[in-house]
């Protein structure tokens, strides 16, 4: 306690400042990669440095020491090819933060439109058994594979979405990419997730939801041939049997601002004093 209290005697104002920076790229890492498959290798990264740190410090083995610090700047250069993805998706999280916290009432209302479009359609797509692939744009951009499909750049309706995704359409085969509120491309292709699937019973629709769905912060919407079921893929993830209302509220939760939804209350109050200037 004594050793304690005479350490935090001797700690000046940048001092303080600079354990709180540190403190906050911890911070800053652990939030972004929370959820994510990167969490049990970089415990395993932790707990290989502790290891490898007192073996060579308390024990003394000097052979091993001299070993590990050599092998310390290859440890730094595999790092980040271990964890390519998901720091890319890290630093697209952070690119993206408070993006949609502008959003207009209007905006909010061609939102709120295009959701009850979507499950309308795919209420009605369900019930006829027609497969369909509906992706909702967010801030990382679409536009290559919308590229690959044909342009329509149209309304989101209920009525259209059917006639599209109907067999005895050229248009049926491939996916439909909506930003803004409309239909920028139908027919459009998507890569396939290379993740392992349990359920055999996924086709390729849902492998293209959840492939679009890892690259990007994009939301998919799938609606089984074959079932007549209704599923949504966001981050890699699906939800599956989804009614229309159920699909409403996922679609919301989604597209809700990212401040509120996901940071810290503290962050989402900063946001609006500071740079919103609210009173």
């Amino acid at each position: 306690m004594a050793d304690i209290l005479w350490y935090l005697q001797r700690i000046d104002r940048i001092d303080a400042l600079d354990i709180t920076l540190v403190a906050l790229v911890f911070f800053t890492v652990l939030y972004l990669v929370r959820g994510t498959r990167a969490v049990p290798l970089l415990r395993g990264v932790i707990i290989l440095v502790f290891v490898i740190t007192l073996l060579s410090d308390l024990v003394q083995l000097r052979a091993f020491g001299w070993l590990t610090k050599q092998a310390l700047p290859a440890l730094l250069v595999a790092v980040p090819v271990i964890f390519q993805q998901e720091l890319r998706h890290a630093l697209e999280r952070l690119g993206r933060a408070g993006s949609f916290l502008n959003l207009t009432p209007k905006d909010r209302a061609v939102l709120e439109q295009t959701h009850a479009e979507i499950a309308k359609a795919c209420r009605i797509l369900a019930e006829r058994r027609y497969g369909a692939l509906i992706v909702l744009e967010r801030e990382t951009g679409l536009q290559e594979f919308a590229d690959s499909g044909v342009p329509l750049d149209s309304l989101v309706t209920a009525d259209l979405l059917v006639t599209i995704f109907n067999p005895h359409t050229v248009l049926h085969d491939g996916a439909v990419i909506i930003r803004r509120g409309r239909i920028v491309a139908a027919a459009c292709v998507l890569p396939l997730s290379t993740a392992f699937l349990a359920d055999r019973e996924l086709g390729l629709r849902h492998r293209a939801a959840l492939g679009v769905t890892e690259d990007s912060d994009a939301v998919a919407v799938v609606v089984s041939e074959e079932r007549g079921s209704i599923s949504i893929t966001h981050n890699g993830h699906i939800i599956r049997n989804l009614d229309s209302q159920r699909l409403v509220n996922v679609l919301r939760a989604f597209f809700q601002p990212i401040l509120e939804r996901a940071w810290p209350r503290w962050m989402a109050w900063l946001h609006r004093k500071v740079i919103r200037r609210e009173p």
